[in-house]
């Protein structure tokens, strides 16, 4: 890295980030993700969180804000900081609760997993679910999906993660208007696209 670079990047709509090396795989902007429906009373849970660019951006729209990160995670807590923004971190993984070396951006941490449904105990629930996390979205047990009202989710297929999880998209489809967003950029190998999900009759 530069010793002469600036040391944190602000995007243009005013969130401060730790600058990152080259290769740490960084996300400092949103992009395929929407988020305008937040609400203020919404519980936020952002699985993947990386170094912030979403939890930061939904804490300026709802009031609790949880995000897991296995690898950045202390990165994550300094621009948490740095922006004011009411969430809160947790140092982990989506799972089945067994032990996972996860590795990412040139970094490598093993990590107990934990279901969404704990992480959302955590957190007092979840209404809004944004989901980035490598394959490991197909651990999650469609009850888990109750109480959510929105998820934006990136979905992977071998070689990324394991088998495809139908029951998962099954539920999804019964319960949710959804669209999966394959472009632009949604040809990388192992990835399906996002899925934008709202359930049907609102909450």
């Amino acid at each position: 890295m530069d010793p002469d670079a600036p040391h944190t990047v602000t995007t243009a709509d005013g969130v401060t980030f730790r600058r990152m090396p080259p290769g740490a795989d960084a996300v400092y902007v949103v992009g395929e993700y929407h988020f305008d429906d937040i609400r203020p009373d919404d519980i936020v849970i952002d699985i993947g969180a990386n170094v912030g660019a979403f939890c930061i951006r939904a804490a300026r729209r709802a009031g609790r804000v949880l995000a897991v990160e296995p690898v950045l995670a202390e990165v994550l807590r300094e621009n948490v900081r740095a922006n004011g923004a009411g969430v809160t971190v947790v140092a982990g993984a989506l799972g089945d609760g067994g032990r996972q070396r996860i590795a990412w951006g040139g970094g490598t941490v093993t990590v107990t997993t934990r279901s969404l449904g704990a992480f959302a105990d955590a957190a007092g629930g979840c209404d809004f679910l944004k989901c980035d996390c490598e394959g490991a979205e197909w651990t999650i047990r469609p009850q888990d999906l109750d109480s959510v009202r929105r998820i934006e989710m990136e979905l992977h297929m071998p070689p990324i993660g394991g088998a495809v999880n139908r029951r998962l998209l099954d539920y999804i489809g019964k319960h949710y208007d959804f669209t999966i967003e394959r472009t632009p950029g949604y040809d990388v190998r192992g990835v399906m696209g996002v899925l934008h999900a709202v359930r049907r009759g609102g909450r």
